[in-house]
């Protein structure tokens, strides 16, 4: 079971069916996951939106829908999982921390608000695996974030292009 966090504008919480929508907007847009990948179908975010919640069933930790509380709006999703990545040894094993939020969200502190509660929930996790991030080397707000957040740079790889993976 996805467990719910609050902060003071945000709630974290399971998806839902009706985040689909949203959750299609923002996976599909080209200026939001330009350093992740393509945009993704309807059909693939119907996927993401299962394999999150499915995360928690198997792995124990997952992804959160992230939800303003004020007005009930979704504006992304933050969370820890483990995707297999092959020939990348650091995330072998390790808890893959990800964010994608929407555009509204930027210059407000929402990326940083909800990145610190999972990370927060992840520290008073016994037995979680070491965490680590995959992030593009041109995604500086990212980059930055993790920064903030205590990520720091291991090295540099490939995985369908230039990565920097952070811990």
């Amino acid at each position: 079971m996805t467990p719910a966090l609050m902060t003071e504008r945000l709630l974290l919480r399971a998806h839902r069916r009706d985040d689909f929508p949203a959750m299609t907007a923002l996976w599909s847009d080209p200026d939001v996951v330009r350093h992740i990948r393509p945009p993704s179908t309807a059909e693939e975010c119907w996927h993401r939106l299962l394999r999150y919640r499915g995360l928690w069933d198997v792995l124990g930790f997952g992804y959160w829908a992230v939800e303003e509380r004020e007005t009930g709006a979704f504006l992304g999703d933050v969370g820890l999982a483990d995707f297999a990545r092959p020939g990348l040894g650091e995330l072998e094993g390790a808890a893959e921390a990800g964010w994608v939020l929407s555009p509204t969200t930027r210059g407000r502190g929402i990326g940083d608000e909800a990145v610190g509660a999972m990370l927060a929930w992840a520290d008073a996790q016994p037995g979680l695996p070491p965490i680590v991030a995959m992030l593009a080397p041109e995604n500086g707000p990212s980059l930055r974030l993790a920064a903030r957040r205590g990520f720091r740079f291991l090295r540099a790889a490939n995985h369908g292009g230039p990565i920097h993976l952070v811990a």
